[in-house]
């Protein structure tokens, strides 16, 4: 026999190994959960930053799974168009009444098969949007027509928050709403008032008043803010008494000082102003 016969055979095993080298597949799993996490956050950020805090609550009254839900027991039409699961404010409400078989109005559940709402069927908060809206275009011009003039439309700017419609007067450079220094109206704050009180008759809405100064220097051994912002609102209060508004329809005299400025300047002449607000209807 030949040398080469008599040779060793030598087997060689091969291991396999799955994954394609990178070790299974789970890493996938889980770059897919926190992919998922990370868009739930932005998700969520974007929400917090998008939407009021009534939105909010009607939001997570929505998702919560303790809360009845019924067909007239939503919010309203669109995106964030509802402001709470509850068409009430305290209790949840079966079918198109109250859960009660004789109910109180104010127990009364509301939609569009409950009982009719205050305003011809039309919410307070549909009615109070309304009436801010035509308000607000009154004040500035927005619908091409104005009950102020030119020079008094400068002193004006008006914003909607969940407290009400916000019409803000202030003073403009060479032209204050006070003297200086003191509580002493000038004729343009008594335009303005008056004009508002006029303004305001079209509306039933309470109103609240707020004074706001700018900043002095620490250095003043007295310092006259607190004084000064509350009685200018007292001020503006009588001035729109005086110009026809009902007494019983203001809320609340207030004086902020400079606590709240404006501008990015505390010292600034922009946050010498007074904060005339519409409240919403049940505040």
């Amino acid at each position: 026999m030949s040398a080469k016969s008599n040779a060793p055979v030598i087997i060689k095993r091969k291991k396999v190994v799955g994954g394609d080298g990178h070790h299974g597949g789970a890493w996938k799993v889980a770059y897919a959960d926190f992919v998922t996490a990370m868009m739930a956050f932005f998700m969520l950020m974007w929400l917090l930053n998008a939407t009021t805090e009534k939105q909010r609550k009607g939001i997570a009254d929505y998702f919560n799974p303790t809360i009845p839900i019924n067909r007239i027991s939503g919010g309203g039409e669109g995106s964030f168009g509802g402001t709470d699961i509850f068409s009430e404010q305290t209790l949840a409400k079966n079918g198109t009444g109250a859960s009660q078989k004789h109910s109180t109005e104010d127990r009364e559940a509301r939609g569009n098969t409950g009982a009719a709402a205050e305003d011809g069927g039309q919410g307070k908060e549909e009615a109070d949007a309304r009436a801010f809206a035509e308000i607000a275009e009154s004040l500035t011009a927005r619908s091409g027509e104005s009950m102020v003039s030119p020079a008094m439309a400068r002193h004006i700017v008006t914003r909607v928050t969940d407290e009400g419609l916000i019409v803000e007067i202030f003073d403009v450079s060479g032209t204050p709403l006070f003297e200086a220094g003191s509580e002493t109206p000038t004729q343009m704050m008594r335009d303005l008032a008056e004009m508002m009180a006029s303004v305001f008759g079209l509306v039933v809405n309470r109103v609240a008043v707020g004074g706001h100064t700018r900043a002095h220097p620490v250095v003043l051994a007295k310092n006259p803010v607190w004084d000064l912002s509350s009685g200018r609102a007292n001020v503006v209060r009588r001035l729109l008494q005086d110009g026809g508004l009902p007494q019983a329809r203001i809320q609340q005299v207030s004086g902020f000082a400079d606590r709240k400025p404006a501008a990015s300047n505390p010292m600034a002449i922009r946050n010498n102003r007074i904060e005339v607000i519409l409240l919403r209807r049940g505040r």
